[in-house]
């Protein structure tokens, strides 16, 4: 039991590295923005904006909240840990060796899970961008067999799913039917990443520089469409005019959708041992693209929600250029730039992405957790190569079977979870002394701050939405009652960490960023735990079968 939960011991040794050290404070931004703007805005945004309503900008300052409390606890522990390895090398010296590799497990789903769902994303604005161009892929190329399943099962509308399982020859019992350009790019992205971090970062710093000119471009000319009675769309079944017209567990609901967009934050500690002067450039990029990244996601809320009434972004996978479309803001030429610049921007996280898993690999290994071949570096391109090709097949393989509303919940649970774990780890971390020139997280004690904080902000609330609290005690509608089970669940947990931090002298900063991301989590179903629960035993299996045995800390 105690070799479970050994910890690793870092110190400056640990810094040294294969990999080639070349990233500064602005390419950390920039593979932050990378990593956050992209498919969450050009993509999954208009899901969350359906569910929510104008309200939904509510949740995105929530996920900012909590992430930017987060990104604090990531600047700490990379300030004190600057190896590969992000989320996971930090349990390892926060919770043990069984925790940490629970964290790699879900940084495996975060990374290879993720970039499944943007490249079926890249793939779909890659394929109507074509079309606009007037070249057609035919559609059981450009789709999932699952997907085209379902939708004939389901009696779906969508005709390109529908004649993607018509039109698709046979395979014996099956039909052929598989996403193409989701494929290709993964294929592609996977070979950048292999010749080089150098490469890659000149790629992206590029990409992101066209994207972000798109993004105000995108703001600015929106903004001039803005029709602000749609900021207070009237709810059908009430008759009210409301900024959240489906309520806040309607807002709530939203939380897959709107999280998806700040998961790759975290990839850039993973970045550490390719950064100069990691514990003080992470830290500083870090905060910088997150509130950078917050601000944006805002605006451009705010311009789809006044632009065009929240209910018709109802199955919309492209929601920055369908504001354009000509039942909308009528304006062609803007509809043309957006779906190709959704292009570049979905390829840039893909690129993050597919950096930051052989990562992981490539730390675990170098602990023994997964077999050595891991951690073999590339002796020419600096990078660690097996990792890197495996990562390719990993994401490519679930792409010909699986489907996009299944992968974006089951990333957004994994991810959240890692960060519950990171800020509940910087609390287990002893006093550090200051040394100039790195980041240092500062200590408030919460001992009286954080409970006045939580109990003042649920009296707050209470006096805001009251309905929302007498609605707590309806179980009658299934899932509405998970959503309220999660609630009560929540509420019990931090009154407990209320204790906790009174008797203990907790800092706040982390015990703020472990209660925002508690709250994130009130909003999965219990079929997203259940499969969580599915894939963590299944990660237990191999650690007890190899991680443990292997394990360089085992006596």
């Amino acid at each position: 039991m105690n070799q479970l939960f050994r910890r690793k011991q870092y110190s400056d040794k640990d810094t040294s590295t294969n990999l080639l050290r070349v990233l500064g404070v602005w390419d950390i931004v920039f593979f932050g923005i990378a990593a956050i703007i992209g498919a969450g805005s050009f993509s999954s945004l208009g899901e969350a904006v359906f569910r929510g309503g104008p309200g939904v900008i509510l949740l995105y300052l929530i996920c900012g909240f909590a992430c930017g409390f987060t990104a604090l606890c990531y600047a700490e522990f990379a300030s004190r840990i600057p190896t590969a390895g992000s989320a996971y090398t930090y349990a390892y010296a926060s919770f043990g060796e069984l925790i940490a590799w629970i964290i790699g497990w879900a940084l495996i789903m975060e990374y290879s899970f993720g970039n499944i769902y943007v490249a079926f994303s890249w793939s779909d604005y890659f394929t109507s961008f074509l079309e606009r161009l007037g070249m057609h892929i035919p559609d059981y190329l450009t789709c999932s067999y699952t997907e085209a399943k379902k939708a004939v099962i389901n009696g779906s509308e969508n005709k390109e799913l529908i004649n993607a399982w018509k039109t698709a020859p046979p395979l014996g019992s099956l039909k052929f039917i598989v996403d193409l350009p989701a494929l290709v790019i993964n294929g592609l992205i996977t070979w950048l990443c292999y010749i080089g971090i150098k490469e890659s970062k000149n790629f992206n710093n590029s990409l992101v520089i066209l994207k972000l000119a798109v993004i105000v471009l995108v703001i600015l000319v929106g903004f001039s469409y803005i029709n602000t009675e749609n900021w207070t769309p009237v709810n059908p079944e009430t008759q009210v005019a409301s900024f959240m017209p489906n309520g806040f567990t309607g807002v709530m609901s939203a939380v897959s959708g709107v999280f998806f967009a700040y998961i790759g934050f975290d990839a850039l500690s993973v970045l550490s041992e390719e950064t100069k002067n990691p514990q003080k450039t992470l830290p500083k990029g870090m905060i910088i693209s997150l509130v950078l990244c917050t601000v944006i996601y805002i605006a451009l809320t705010l311009v789809l929600t006044g632009m065009v009434d929240y209910r018709k972004f109802d199955g919309v996978g492209d929601p920055l250029s369908f504001i354009f479309e000509k039942s909308n803001a009528n304006v062609a030429w803007m509809e043309l730039v957006v779906s190709f610049v959704a292009i570049v921007a979905i390829t840039t996280v893909l690129l993050v992405f597919q950096m930051g898993q052989p990562r992981i690999w490539y730390a675990m290994s170098r602990d023994g957790l997964m077999p050595q071949r891991f951690q073999k570096v590339h002796p020419k391109y600096k990078t660690p190569s097996y990792a890197t090709v495996i990562t390719g097949i990993v994401v490519g393989i679930p792409i010909i079977f699986t489907d996009k509303t299944f992968i974006l919940d089951f990333t957004s649970i994994g991810t959240i979870f890692a960060f519950v774990l990171v800020c509940g780890g910087v609390l287990m971390l002893p006093a550090k002394e200051k040394i100039p020139g790195r980041f240092h997280l500062p200590y408030v004690n919460g001992k009286i701050i954080f409970p006045v904080i939580f109990i003042g902000g649920l009296l707050g609330f209470y006096l805001w939405q009251p309905e929302f609290f007498h609605e707590l005690s309806d179980w009658a509608d299934p899932k509405e009652g998970e959503f309220r089970a999660s609630i009560v669940f929540f509420i019990i947990i931090n009154l407990i960490i209320c204790i906790v931090a009174f008797v203990k002298n907790l800092s706040l900063i982390p015990l703020v960023g472990l209660s925002s991301c508690l709250y994130l989590l009130t909003g999965m179903s219990h079929e997203n735990w259940f499969w969580f629960g599915l894939w963590f035993a299944i990660g237990l299996i191999i650690y007890f079968f190899y991680g443990y045995k292997h394990s360089k800390l085992r006596i």
